[in-house]
């Protein structure tokens, strides 16, 4: 029996001599989760929101896109523990792999946020580096822009991560003929929900990201970091379990109708053993092939009357 593959990748069975070894798809699950905490992180922490041009939603977004693109051949193109954890729930990874991803993720996002960190030591307007990550991390309560309570934020990053694995395993499914647009709508769709969540509480629907911000902000922070883990894998789960079940669904519908047309090609379709696809008058019947088979013999009584008639008339010219 073979086991899945991971999702958006060209690699049909695990012991394919073509498919990367899980060391090398953890590798590029690290550097793509850290190129999108980079991008995620840095790009509010360094620019001047009124004289930016680019919204930090949009470059997010624009990021994730950019690391599908150049990673997810390799790995499949995560870069999140709870999209990880919906292509374990609906059977496209293993969970031992899973496992692997998710911890290659965070150190990823933990590189990241390092660097970020070092980079913002040697700003000299800069006096308290962890107040400006607070800026960017996901918080409740009195850590959100408008006051939103736990409840608030719980709900935003679970319908967020939902709406988030929804698109990411529909765009990436092998009966999807757009599937080779999934990183522009997967990165669109992250663009879109971090705007949503943005003044909420910063959420990321990322459990990496999240925290990779945490761990640098202040202490209180790091106290709420336990929902943007709990509420994106929820979120994963119930859409994991959909997109599994609607798989199920497909898959039997299309075991079917294979059977049905395997039984009517037999001729089992309560016709009382006649052909369902009788010949039109005056021609040859066709196979199942589509190739003209050899005529039917004549009635014998068909040949007892052509007889008759030849001999009468035979008669009557003598």
């Amino acid at each position: 029996m073979t086991t899945p593959a991971t999702a958006h990748q060209p690699y049909a069975a695990p012991d394919d001599p073509q498919r990367p070894g899980l060391p090398g798809r953890m590798s590029a699950e690290a550097v793509g989760t850290f190129f999108v905490v980079v991008a995620g992180l840095g790009v509010p922490l360094f620019t001047i929101p009124q004289s930016n041009p680019l919204s930090a939603s949009l470059a997010a977004g624009l990021a994730v896109t950019a690391a599908m693109l150049a990673f997810g051949y390799v790995s499949g193109g995560h870069f999140n523990p709870a999209v990880t954890a919906a292509h374990a729930v609906a059977g496209r990874i293993r969970p031992a792999d899973a496992a692997a991803y998710a911890g290659a993720q965070l150190v990823g996002a933990v590189l990241g946020a390092v660097t970020l960190f070092a980079i913002l030591q040697t700003v000299p307007n800069i006096a308290d580096t962890r107040t400006a990550f607070d800026t960017v991390a996901a918080g409740f309560g009195e850590n959100s822009v408008i006051q939103v309570p736990l409840v608030g934020v719980f709900l935003i990053e679970v319908l967020g991560a939902a709406l988030l694995v929804a698109v990411f395993l529909g765009t990436t499914a092998d009966r999807n003929p757009s599937r080779l647009a999934a990183p522009f709508a997967v990165g669109l769709t992250m663009a879109v929900l971090l705007q949503f969540g943005q003044a909420p509480g910063n959420t990321p629907f990322n459990p990496a990201r999240a925290t990779a911000s945490a761990l640098f902000s202040s202490p209180d922070v790091l106290g709420q970091l336990w929902l943007f883990w709990v509420a994106p894998l929820l979120g994963a789960a119930v859409a994991g379990l959909v997109f599994r079940a609607f798989a199920h669904s497909t898959r039997s519908g299309a075991a079917t109708g294979v059977e049905t047309a395997a039984a009517e090609a037999a001729g089992d379709d309560d016709t009382d053993g006649e052909d369902a696809r009788p010949a039109e008058t005056g021609g040859a019947p066709e196979s199942d092939a589509g190739m003209p088979t050899a005529p039917s013999p004549v009635p014998a009584e068909v040949k007892t009357a052509d007889d008759e008639a030849r001999d009468f008339f035979d008669k009557r010219g003598k």
